[in-house]
């Protein structure tokens, strides 16, 4: 259990430094951050539909949560109210493991998936 936690810090904290560099990227506003957030989570979430409803659940769910954290990291980069920073700060950590979740039970799926001749293993 402590292994899981610690990946999940790690994860979160190497999120974290690529994200805040994407918010950077994006503009020097609030505004071209956050329409940058939903033009990619809307691309990337357009893509995912495949007729299995767990692995387009997960593949729509881990656009829509990073768009979560790159408009959390805006609001702590542009905003001034503690009780919102407090609220981002949340939503950064908390939709990092549940990315985290998601991308390992796609991972673990792929893994699974029958190949053309029925066998099963790595694609």
């Amino acid at each position: 259990m402590r292994a899981k936690r610690k990946t999940a810090t790690i994860a979160v904290a190497c999120f974290l430094i690529a994200g805040v560099a994407g918010v950077t990227a994006a503009g020097d506003s609030f505004a071209s951050a956050m329409n940058a957030a939903m033009e990619k989570m809307h691309a990337a979430m357009g893509k995912a539909s495949g007729g299995d409803p767990d692995r387009d659940f997960a593949s729509m769910m881990i656009p829509h949560h990073r768009a979560a954290l790159e408009m959390a990291e805006a609001e702590l980069r542009f905003g001034k109210d503690e009780r919102l920073q407090r609220l981002a700060q949340g939503i950064i950590v908390e939709q990092a493991q549940e990315i985290a979740v998601m991308q390992a039970v796609l991972d673990a799926r792929q893994d699974k998936t029958p190949s053309s001749d029925g066998a099963t293993g790595e694609r």
